[in-house]
């Protein structure tokens, strides 16, 4: 079973469209949704939790219809939205009070222990939290009540690198059980692209592109050539370019090159950042 089915999604508002966007996330893996402010993601996210009405499609999480039966699911999603919606008075210890009354799987011990791996305070009141610490309490509620699907938009948002490893590592953890699946969106590319099994590309409300993140690793590559150099490659091997001071940059598909050019890595980041730029 998918944990994650979207067909031919569709939302309007004035001046923004979401176009017709399709993805899927097989269950136990982790699909990064990548796109610059604006692009989608957080209107994606909200359509995917039924927090706001979709124009037209249809969205499947864990195999059941959202529109019908997202409440019914709500036990088994963990959510972390760019802002955590946790009432500024209550402290951590009574967050957990008021989530064993939320959730019928909530875990105490679980809690606690992420409380502590994260240097959470139990008696601080959120209000006195920084966005890195908020960030990581909402990480905390999240994960401690057996979900089956996480989805975080903007997760590692507000955290030092030392912290966003860490957590980079529980999310990869909690993806070793073969049930358990992450949606995640982040502006922090390079996070993506050590845990992602899958990515989207996101621009303007339309999907980009969509694959596996190490078949496409492997199916893209950069050069650097002269402009004359780059006007002698097949067109069809030339997916994006652009001129610097020194020459010209392209992304290049490496299937269609001939034999013996000289093509080097390139990244997720590098990539997005590419195929954006081309876009505009």
């Amino acid at each position: 079973m998918n944990a994650l089915e979207i067909k031919n999604l569709t939302k309007s508002y004035p001046g923004f469209t979401l176009d017709n966007l399709n993805l899927t996330l097989p269950s136990g893996c982790i699909l990064g949704l990548v796109g610059e402010n604006g692009a989608g993601k957080s209107t994606t996210i909200k359509l995917i939790l039924d927090m706001i009405r979709k124009d037209s499609g249809t969205v499947t999480v864990l195999g059941k219809d959202n529109g019908d039966s997202i409440r019914l699911t709500k036990e088994e999603i963990g959510v972390v939205m760019d802002e955590v919606g946790i009432p500024e008075c209550l402290t951590a210890k009574q967050v957990g009070k008021v989530m064993k009354h939320t959730f019928r799987s909530w875990d105490d011990a679980e809690y606690s222990r992420l409380l502590q791996k994260l240097s959470l305070p139990d008696n601080k009141p959120f209000k006195e939290f920084s966005r890195g610490m908020k960030m990581k309490l909402g990480i905390a509620v999240a994960m401690s009540h057996h979900a089956k699907l996480l989805i975080l938009d903007e997760a590692t948002s507000g955290l030092d690198p030392v912290v966003r490893d860490e957590v980079v590592e529980m999310f990869s953890d909690f993806t070793r059980d073969e049930n358990h699946s992450i949606l995640i969106s982040s502006h922090i590319v390079s996070d993506l692209e050590r845990l992602c099994d899958y990515v989207a590309f996101l621009h303007k409300g339309k999907l980009l592109l969509f694959e596996e993140k190490d078949r496409l690793l492997a199916q893209y590559g950069l050069i650097r050539c002269t402009a004359e150099e780059l006007k002698a490659l097949p067109a069809e091997s030339i997916k994006c370019q652009k001129e610097n001071p020194y020459g010209m940059e392209a992304v290049v598909l490496r299937t269609a090159l001939p034999s013996g050019i000289s093509v080097s890595p390139i990244s997720i980041e590098e990539l997005f950042v590419f195929m954006v730029k081309e876009r505009r």
